[in-house]
């Protein structure tokens, strides 16, 4: 009888002993742990035109829509042009545009290797139907978070100061 009850206070110790030991500590705050699906794929990075970003897209073919259909930049900078140009900046653009820097709008620095001036001017006097027709103007609204650019209601001799003035920078 004795050894009855000693195998089973030691079946039942051992028993206990097995069960317990691992403690849990609950961590503050929250945690999530995945594991990674054995399906998932690598996705392959592609130069595409769905993968350069509007604000960074070439294009100097493109004159956009509205009144302007040419322009004709001289060899020189006209710099009494640029300065009035950059004083219709510094007054209407500065709200959405800075220069070297994205800001709400896209930075005006190095726009003419990338847009051919009758682009910049339709986009400066015509922002509504460049948004509405042009490919390109409707990609940098998405890009910049459906932000419009405004229609400052610039002249036309403005806004080629304006483009004088991109230019210089």
């Amino acid at each position: 009888m004795k050894i009855i009850l000693r195998s089973s206070a030691v079946l039942f110790s051992v028993l206990l002993m097995s069960c317990g030991g691992k403690e849990e500590k609950k961590k503050d705050g929250f945690s999530l742990d995945r594991a990674k699906s054995k399906t998932e794929q690598p996705v392959a990075k592609t130069e595409n035109k769905s993968t350069v970003k509007a604000s960074e897209t070439i294009d100097l073919t493109n004159k956009g829509v509205g009144p302007i259909k040419s322009v004709t930049l001289g060899a020189e900078i006209d710099t009494d042009l640029a300065k009035q140009g950059e004083e219709v900046y510094k007054q209407m653009c500065m709200a959405c545009h800075r220069v070297g820097k994205k800001f709400i709008g896209p930075a005006p620095n190095g726009i003419l290797e990338r847009r051919t001036p009758e682009w910049v001017m339709n986009m400066i006097l015509n922002p509504d139907g460049m948004v509405k027709e042009d490919p390109l103007a409707k990609e940098l609204l998405q890009e910049f978070n459906g932000s419009p650019m405004a229609n400052q209601g610039l002249t036309e001799d403005q806004a080629r100061a304006v483009v004088e003035y991109f230019r210089t920078l």
